[in-house]
């Protein structure tokens, strides 16, 4: 088995605790369902979020759907002039037996922009 990183990122409509969750719960639980994984597979979670959000943290949204013993931190990205708004970034860290040309990177709520060359 090997550690792989999987990549992902959602937009927010506006900075709000509902909000975040929804996007964050959404990204996790499609990243997990389409690369076939389950909560005993995750090693760890490191999210970012755009300077502009304020309301919550992301890992604290995603609580709601992985298990109290997985790592998680949070970070905020870097503040780049001209940079697209209200973005939660992921990277997750699995075991997994899965190729990495294989691996499904999510990108939801028009963060696909973000990274053309791998979102689903």
């Amino acid at each position: 088995m090997t550690v792989r990183a999987i990549r992902g990122a959602t937009c927010l409509s506006q900075d709000d605790v509902a909000e975040m969750t929804d996007a964050v719960v959404e990204l996790l639980a499609d990243i997990l369902e389409k690369n076939g994984l389950t909560n005993d597979d995750l090693v760890s979670v490191f999210f970012t979020a755009t300077p502009d959000i304020r309301s919550a943290f992301p890992a604290a949204s995603a609580r709601t759907l992985i298990a109290p013993d997985v790592p998680l931190i949070c970070a905020q990205e870097i503040d780049v002039r001209g940079a697209m708004p209200l973005v939660v970034r992921i990277m997750v860290h699995v075991n997994s037996d899965i190729p990495r040309p294989e691996i499904k990177h999510i990108y939801l709520r028009g963060a696909q922009a973000l990274r053309q060359d791998i979102a689903q």
